[in-house]
């Protein structure tokens, strides 16, 4: 580790005036960019702590029934408190990690990190979730934008995440036991306008729509309407854990069984 400073407010826009210095760098719950640090792959000057932000915590039912998860909420609290409200979100939030890793870590972080084989990604892109920020809302569709890469501005804070509640969703993870991240995830959530499939773990641009597991599910909700569906294995990740056909076999099979899940 190096020395650097060290700020912890008390609202968004304190957090937002603090990040405005030259150098600063945001920090939620640590569980990526602690490491990080530690192997001198970052050096900000100034880390701006979002864990004392009251308003950026908690999940609530809005009045049109959609659910908001304040951008600073572990993944523990999600996991507990969206339960009655979302059990799809709720469950996903529940597999990410460790204890300690989901008392840390925040939903916020996680998006903002945009891992590839991060579960949220998965949940916002399959739910058609909003990203709220300090600055303006950003729908999912537009805020992935590749490995480790979003919509997000220099200096722009994740506030909260609003999610639309499905008729019927479910996500199936097929671990990497090591890490505990995806080696393949798929969110499946069925809303009366359509269904919504997200990949992740899988593709080498990160989180992705499968588009056509969609149109396949909106004409058949059933796993055999993905029996002969297949994506292809270029573009997929290939390494020791797993090669590239290998995956794109794996985001049909764990479909499927979110597809039964949730039937």
């Amino acid at each position: 580790m190096y020395n650097f400073e060290f700020e912890r407010p008390g609202s968004v826009a304190e957090a937002v005036a603090a990040l405005a210095s030259e150098g600063a760098q945001a920090l939620g719950g640590g569980q990526t960019l602690i490491p990080t640090l530690k192997q001198r792959l970052a050096a900000p000057e100034k880390l701006v702590s979002l864990g004392g932000i009251a308003e950026m915590k908690g999940v609530c039912v809005n009045d049109d029934g959609s659910v908001s998860v304040g951008g600073g909420t572990p993944h523990a609290e999600v996991a507990r408190a969206a339960a009655a409200h979302y059990p799809a979100l709720a469950a996903l939030a529940g597999g990410i990690g460790d204890p300690a890793v989901r008392n840390r870590g925040t939903i916020g972080g996680s998006l903002a990190n945009n891992d590839p084989s991060a579960c949220y990604p998965a949940a916002a892109l399959g739910s058609g979730a909003t990203i709220v920020t300090d600055r303006r809302e950003i729908a999912a569709d537009d805020y992935f934008q590749g490995l480790f890469t979003t919509a997000l501005e220099e200096g722009e804070i994740i506030t909260g995440v609003r999610f639309p509640v499905p008729e019927a969703a479910n996500y199936q993870k097929f671990v990497q036991p090591a890490s505990r991240f995806a080696l393949v995830g798929v969110f499946v959530a069925k809303y009366a306008d359509g269904v919504r499939v997200a990949v992740t773990g899988a593709s080498e641009d990160g989180v992705f729509r499968w588009s056509e597991a969609e149109a396949a599910l909106n004409q058949s909700f059933t796993p055999a309407a993905l029996t002969d569906l297949a994506v292809d294995p270029d573009g997929m990740i290939g390494d020791l854990h797993g090669s590239k056909p290998y995956r794109a076999h794996l985001v049909n099979v764990m479909t499927r069984r979110a597809v039964q899940a949730a039937s």
